[in-house]
């Protein structure tokens, strides 16, 4: 840990790991070199069993492939959408993109056809890359809705066809980037209800990726279990290049299924696993129930919400270690701070860690922007290489997450001790964290607001055991209109959003709770929510 003994809410940017500029071809190259038959990547098959595997090496080889093929197909700054789940094409895509100097453009693949329309038109994708199956959901028939019409209709990609995939690969050529040069566009929702693609370049994704396991204690030989999805800051480039740069193995786990991941920690010991704290949590029931044993992992992290202390327990029961947490958004690269293997106690259950290494943290105060005592709430912000480069085609948005000093403002309220160990306390946004993953109320609320029974609505996070927080909807009826039940609403807005924007409870209320200025006091219906105040009724 750092030795910190700070007089304010600040704490400088600390030097404890190698820090330089490269691109993501270069990082791969430089292990190459050094070590061409380790494994890099191998494949975690549905049922626990390893499928392809890839040396550092022939990793090289396929994204070369893939690098001149899309080079051939797109020209220099090309932005290319990809929507698939954890499989190694998306992976060869992620490389061969960056070689060929080209931007990622990341796609959940449980986006609905108008969702993904959405970030083919923002983002400008000259093309999608689609896994033609996931989780027994077809993509092909969602990806041809959604692409009519727009600049990517011309080059829809079966990534699973190599033939198709690598078609062209004698024609192109790699280009040379630069760190700074973005790479990936990921798109996170905001306050106005639309998604922002917020632009990350290759130095961010790479150091900041490199740093956090270095934390962790990462060896090159060793193998990370990675479950989080691809399309995600902590697939993509926490795990995908975080384990890379330290010329580690990558288990890339194509379907999480608790037992089967046990199964696999039992058979491959991996000495690190990460995942959200459900799948955590998930993976040691798995682990006491089928007597596994997954004493292989060393450390265990997690991120997206609190840690509870039972769940450390059970972590330090059946693993041997705690969990260790790591605080970050999309716009950072996504870390901004992390514990220790050496942290102990509350550092462990009630922080989220010290600053993760070459970057500025503040407690900023929401009124006047200064730096705040010692353990005075306020707001997270962060200063720093890893920064995004902006909002894609959005300055107004920009200029509301960065401010004219260089930082970064979270959204999240906390507080810093004289350590340096900062807690969360709020949220001055109302992101919803479910099971890690974050869900934002105006997005919801929009589509509700289609629904004609539907006069006014509001959603808030509710807490749930399994999930940490789930979604309610607080809704007033129009006049006249009847007040449908849940399976019409759950239907409605299943029709509009993906399946993890759906409320959890619906609420029907003559009046919704409103401040002096008329604003809904959503705090307020969730503590009366939690109280049992409401009749409702779940989905």
């Amino acid at each position: 840990m750092y030795r910190l003994s700070l007089t304010e809410a600040y704490c400088p940017a600390q030097t404890d790991t190698e820090y330089r500029e490269r691109t993501i071809e270069q990082m791969l190259r430089e292990q190459v070199a050094v070590r061409p038959e380790a494994k890099a990547l191998r494949e975690l098959l549905a049922d626990g069993e390893i499928g392809r595997e890839w040396t550092y090496a022939e990793l090289l080889v396929d994204a070369e492939r893939c690098g001149r093929a899309l080079a051939a197909r797109h020209p220099a700054g090309t932005r290319i959408a990809i929507m698939g789940g954890n499989c190694p094409e998306w992976v060869l895509v992620q490389l061969g993109a960056a070689m060929a100097g080209l931007v990622l453009v990341t796609v959940n693949p449980a986006f609905l056809a108008r969702e993904v329309r959405y970030v083919l038109e923002q983002s400008g994708a000259g093309a999608v890359y689609y896994q033609p199956n996931v989780r027994g959901s077809p993509l092909r028939p969602v990806v041809d809705e959604a692409a009519v019409g727009t600049h990517a209709s011309d080059f829809l990609i079966n990534i699973e066809d190599h033939a198709e995939l690598f078609s062209g690969e004698g024609d192109g050529e790699l280009r040379a980037t630069k760190p700074r040069d973005i790479c990936m566009i990921q798109y996170t929702s905001g306050t106005t209800g639309f998604p922002k693609g917020v632009l990350l370049h290759q130095h961010g994704i790479v150091q900041s990726n490199y740093d956090v396991f270095a934390r962790w204690d990462l060896s090159a030989g060793e193998a990370v279990l990675c479950p989080f999805p691809l399309f995600h800051t902590s697939g993509s480039a926490v795990c995908v290049l975080g384990v890379l740069t330290h010329g580690a193995a990558l288990l890339l786990v194509s379907v999480f299924d608790p037992v089967a991941v046990a199964k696999a920690i039992e058979r491959e010991r991996p000495e690190i696993l990460g995942g959200v704290p459900t799948m955590i949590f998930a993976v040691i029931e798995a682990a006491k129930a089928t007597g596994t044993d997954v004493s292989s992992v060393k450390t265990v992290v997690s991120g997206g919400a609190m840690v509870p202390p039972e769940l450390n327990r059970a972590a330090q029961e059946v693993f041997g270690v705690p969990i260790l947490i790591v605080y970050g958004q999309t716009e950072t690269s996504p870390a901004i701070t992390a514990a220790w293997p050496t942290d102990t106690g509350a550092d462990l259950t009630e922080t989220i860690g010290q600053p993760c290494s070459h970057m500025e943290i503040s407690i900023r105060s929401p009124g006047d922007n200064s730096v705040c005592a010692i353990d005075e709430q306020g707001e997270i912000c962060m200063r720093g290489y890893n920064m995004m480069v902006g909002y894609n085609n959005n300055p107004a948005a920009t200029a509301e997450t960065i401010d004219k000093d260089g930082w970064l403002h979270t959204g999240d309220l906390g507080s810093m001790c004289s350590r340096g160990y900062v807690k969360i306390t709020g949220r001055v946004k109302e992101m919803i964290i479910r099971g890690g993953e974050n869900l934002f109320p105006a997005e919801i609320e929009a589509a509700m607001l289609e629904h004609p029974a539907i006069a006014e609505v509001a959603v808030a996070g509710v807490p749930d055991e399994k999930w940490g927080e789930i979604v309610a909807c607080f809704m007033r009826a129009a006049d006249g209109a009847p007040t449908v039940d849940g399976d019409e609403l759950k239907a409605f807005v299943r029709r509009r959003l993906s399946p993890q924007k759906t409320p959890a409870h619906w609420v029907w209320l003559k009046e919704l709770p409103l401040t002096g200025s008329g604003k809904i006091q959503k705090f307020a219906l969730a503590e009366a929510f939690a109280k049992g105040e409401f009749k409702r009724s779940g989905n």
